[in-house]
């Protein structure tokens, strides 16, 4: 019995001894590798349009994004980086961009020619990475947002096909507050799927050796939100690969993780000049670093035969040295073996491996009869229609939702959360954090929605979302392209309470200014509803899927019904409400706009003054144009800072068209006393005020018809 748990015992021993010669050996290939992805970094910089490179957090970034990508840790398929059954990476740090194209274009994402004029007009490899980079899912560069997409990505990820989700952030990015926002939402979901590396090189943009201020327990502030913390000193790669593998494989115990990697801003380059931001190097200073670089990778590539080489003379580690030529071949190596000696570590230039993604079905089904019946001239609130049809909408699985303490004006949470609680989610009092996260799936091919007041929506996040949203586009419509159709983002955005719904709120929270704030940002779609009818036409618009980012303004009060049941909505189309045999002015709104301007002309007709009436949901040029060129007044009512009255204007100067103040008349928030921000009061006592209720825009037409 003593011998048998004897030999037990020894071949125990010499399993982990054989577990220990293996991680050794990757670890020292993992170095080799690390020197070929910095030469490729400096190289980047060498052949840059500006010769510049953000230097310092690329390097701090290298051991960490090495040993993920080539230590067997993230799964990821190079040939088609849409598909879902894989592992996902978000570079939260985006400047340090330089890294990830050096580690892609190795691994065949794209050609290594990429490399090349990097940062150039005619470049694909900007400043910092986007989706017009083949590979990268992301636009980051404004910092704190890419973790927040990432843990959104990690939500998706514990579904059906499952998969890890890893990020790397930067301890100056952690000054962002969307990080935290995002840090307590991933421990409450308990994403044991999500791993944050940080990279804590003591650093920043304005002082590269010290941050701003210092974190006290950097770890502990992880830990009280529901991580896992592991602190390595990231200035050896084997404990960072080491960390990384316990992510991978220990227990994850319901908890996300966070890898504190301490280093310095430069770490792994030889010159100090390496320690800076962004920084334009000079050819003499490259020729230095380069060399050293090379110097070391040869001195680690020698170290590595040594030791594979002394493996091979004893025949019990056969099994050893074929895992370690394993891996060399998975890491893109070629070892080069004479007469059995290993005689060195060769990079392998292989072919672009990434495909064009296939083609995404983006089109929601659901039962059209299933859909609820609104009765023309009844009363409806948006939030209720908008959670009817989403019963309805949500049993196709592609449909989500994230609401930040708000759902109760959306309708989105019960409407989803009816058919699948898990694709209802409500992140609190976080509105950056739901635009990250909606974003996410957005990237994933959901069809998903987000909610919340209008002035409430983050324009940082939403100007960089736009941007991915743009590269998406402009690789789509490339013939050779990484993406193809569907592979844009879908995200809705119902902004509740537009224009006066506020109410008693005040300045804060009311939407007179958001549309015209939003009109500026390429790539979003501003859609004003009016009825609930039209609201539900809009809903089943963007269910036919490939929509973009909409911004979906809707009323919070509940709105009479005006269009008939068969009403279908398109982008870019006005709708005539109340028509007239021969008009003698038109007026033009939208939203509860609509409504008055429906009273007023009801009133007038009445009078013998034929009003026709125009709901503009979206900007309708062609009609725009047609009703300036009809001679008559036009009256354009905005419940707000004048968004369609600043719509017909670029219409009519980018088509040449001087307008006359006399036929075309604003009635809007701002006329008599300027663009303001709009203090609490009844709606009747707003509307009032500022002249856009029925009364108001009756008067103003009356007034310019008779010359006053």
């Amino acid at each position: 019995m003593k011998d048998l748990l004897t030999k037990q015992q020894t071949r125990l021993d010499y399993l982990e001894d054989r577990k220990s010669l293996v991680r050794k050996g990757i670890v020292q290939l993992l170095e080799i590798k690390d020197s070929d992805i910095r030469m490729a970094s400096l190289y980047q910089c060498r052949h840059a349009v500006d010769k510049a490179i953000h230097i310092g957090g690329a390097f701090s970034a290298t051991i960490p994004m090495v040993s993920l990508y080539y230590g067997g840790i993230i799964d990821v398929n190079v040939e088609q980086p849409t598909a879902t059954d894989q592992d996902m990476f978000i570079l939260s740090k985006g400047h340090a961009v330089a890294t990830l194209a050096s580690i892609y274009a190795d691994l065949g994402y794209f050609d290594k020619s990429v490399l090349e004029n990097s940062r150039s007009i005619k470049s694909i490899l900007n400043g910092h990475p986007g989706p017009v980079l083949p590979g990268v899912h992301l636009a980051t560069g404004p910092m704190g947002q890419g973790m927040g997409v990432a843990q959104g990505l990690a939500i998706a990820g514990q579904r059906a096909p499952q998969f890890d989700v890893y990020a790397i952030t930067g301890d100056g990015e952690l000054q962002e507050g969307p990080i935290w926002e995002a840090v307590m939402y991933a421990g409450f979901k308990r994403l044991e799927n999500f791993c944050v590396m940080v990279d804590h090189n003591g650093g920043q943009l304005d002082n590269v050796s010290h941050l701003h201020f210092p974190y006290h327990d950097m770890g502990s502030a992880f830990e009280s939100f529901g991580w896992r913390v592991l602190e390595v000193d990231a200035t050896k790669l084997h404990n960072v690969y080491r960390a990384l593998l316990e992510f991978k494989y220990g227990e994850r115990e319901g908890k996300p993780t966070a890898i504190i990697c301490k280093s310095t801003k430069g770490h792994g380059g030889f010159s100090d000049f390496m320690n800076n931001h962004k920084t334009n190097i000079s050819d003499d200073i490259l020729d230095q670093e380069e060399a050293l670089q090379k110097q070391q990778r040869a001195a680690r590539d020698k170290e590595f035969c040594e030791f594979y080489n002394n493996l091979t003379e004893n025949e019990h580690f056969g099994e050893v040295t074929s895992a370690l030529r394993e891996h060399a071949d998975r890491m893109l190596f070629d070892l080069a073996i004479e007469n059995g000696t290993a005689t060195g570590v060769k990079s392998v230039s292989g072919p672009v491996r990434t495909q064009k993604a296939s083609v995404r079905n983006k089109k929601i089904t659901y039962a059209p009869d299933a859909l609820p019946v609104l009765k023309k001239g009844e009363k409806y609130a948006a939030d209720k229609v908008i959670e009817a049809a989403m019963k309805v909408f949500a049993n196709d699985e592609r449909v989500m939702s994230v609401d930040s303490d708000l759902a109760s004006t959306s309708g989105l949470q019960s409407g989803v959360g009816f058919v699948d609680k898990y694709r209802a989610l409500n992140v609190g009092v976080a509105e950056a954090n739901m635009m990250l996260i909606g974003e996410a799936f957005g990237i994933l091919g959901y069809n998903a929605w987000i909610s919340t007041f209008c002035p409430f929506y983050d324009w940082k996040i939403l100007r960089r979302m736009a941007v991915g949203h743009q590269e998406r586009l402009e690789v789509i419509a490339e013939q050779d392209g990484w993406l193809s159709e569907g592979h844009g983002i879908d995200l809705t955005m119902v902004a509740t309470a537009a224009d006066l719904e506020t109410k008693s709120n005040g300045a804060t929270h009311m939407g007179n200014d958001d549309a015209l704030i939003y009109n500026e940002a390429a790539h979003v779609k501003i859609i004003n509803v009016s009825c609930p009818q039209q609201l539900l036409g809009v809903m089943k618009w963007i269910m036919e899927g490939n929509k973009g980012i909409v911004y979906m303004r809707v009323l919070r009060s509940a709105a009479p019904v005006i269009y008939e049941a068969d009403f279908e909505f398109e982008f870019g189309t006005s709708y005539t409400v109340r028509e007239a045999e021969d008009p003698q002015v038109y007026v033009v709104s939208t939203g509860r706009g609509v409504h008055e301007a429906i009273k007023a002309a009801d009133s007038l007709s009445s009078k013998g003054i034929p009003v026709e009436v125009v709901d503009m949901p979206t900007i309708d040029e062609e009609k725009i144009i047609e009703l300036h060129k009809s001679g008559r007044p036009v009256f354009v009512v905005d419940q707000n800072n004048g968004y369609l009255w600043t719509k017909f204007r670029e219409v009519l100067f980018e088509n040449e068209l001087a307008h006359d103040k006399k036929r075309l008349v604003p009635i809007n928030t701002t006329v008599g006393e300027g663009r303001h921000y709009i203090h609490s009061g009844t709606y009747s006592e707003l509307s009032s005020h500022y002249g856009v209720n029925a009364d108001g825009i009756r008067q103003k037409i009356v007034s310019t018809i008779n010359g006053k």
